[in-house]
């Protein structure tokens, strides 16, 4: 491992205060989403909620999921802010999340016709889930997966472009900045959790995994590779296991 991936591995296993605070947050984020699993339970579409309470549902859903992995960033951008450290770490996280939560808009229409589907025609559904999976799988191996991964994973470079730039609103600019990355590195994660079902929380926890490890693994792509080839598996899968994909197919679709 040469110096600079040395860096990177060596930040992004250090544990701070502001990590602790974090991933804090993100147990509490946790539990609430597993109370409301167990009072909603798991079913397609978007579960009979308005597009407000879907999307604060899916916030809380995105920081479930993201907090974990953002943390090491944030922690580090943190220590590099010389006054008012907590009132940049909440302007960055918000910044981050604002991202996250404006895809909210765009789960709840494919949460809707995903439900439209599980319900109506469930041929298509089949066939929307297969493509599904093997478009996750084949965005594993694009160059812009590639390239968005990489400032994910938050090279000491980009560390010194953020503690360069300047104004009033930098911290919130910069957790934009960085959350557009995110995004285009696990926007099909976020498909897949309709797949799955909203509110899947098994789901959830394997993807949150997922999204961690692959941020932290920094000496190459292997883990995302393998991630691609376990979708391709699922794509072929689906077709004899449905309830692989329980926010497409209903149980009594199955039976059909």
């Amino acid at each position: 491992m040469d110096n600079s991936a040395r860096k990177k591995w060596n930040w992004t296993n250090h544990i701070t205060p502001i990590t602790v605070v974090l991933l804090l947050g993100t147990v509490g984020v946790w539990f609430a989403m597993v109370l409301q699993a167990q009072t909603m339970g798991t079913m397609p579409g978007t579960m009979g909620m308005s597009l407000a309470a879907f999307g604060v549902m899916w916030g809380l859903m995105m920081a479930a999921m993201m907090l974990p992995s953002v943390a090491p960033l944030a922690s580090r951008y943190v220590q590099m802010i010389d006054t008012h450290k907590w009132v940049g770490l909440i302007t960055f996280v918000t910044g981050y999340f604002v991202v996250w939560i404006a895809t909210g808009v765009i789960a709840y229409v494919l949460a809707w016709f995903s439900g439209k589907l599980a319900n109506d025609f469930p041929t298509l559904a089949m066939a929307v889930a297969v493509v599904t999976y093997a478009v996750c799988g084949f965005y594993q191996f694009s160059p812009l997966k590639d390239q968005c991964l990489a400032k994910c994973r938050a090279p000491f470079s980009l560390l010194l472009e953020y503690a360069s730039w300047r104004g009033q609103s930098r911290h919130f600019r910069v957790g934009v900045h960085h959350g557009i990355f995110c995004l285009g590195c696990c926007w099909a994660f976020m498909v897949l959790m309709i797949i799955f079902g909203v509110m899947n929380i098994g789901a959830m926890l394997v993807l949150t995994i997922v999204i961690t490890v692959e941020k932290l693994w920094v000496t190459n792509q292997t883990f995302s590779r393998i991630v691609g080839f376990i979708c391709f598996a699922l794509a072929i899968a689906v077709i004899w296991f449905p309830q692989l994909a329980p926010g497409l197919i209903t149980n009594s679709n199955m039976a059909m």
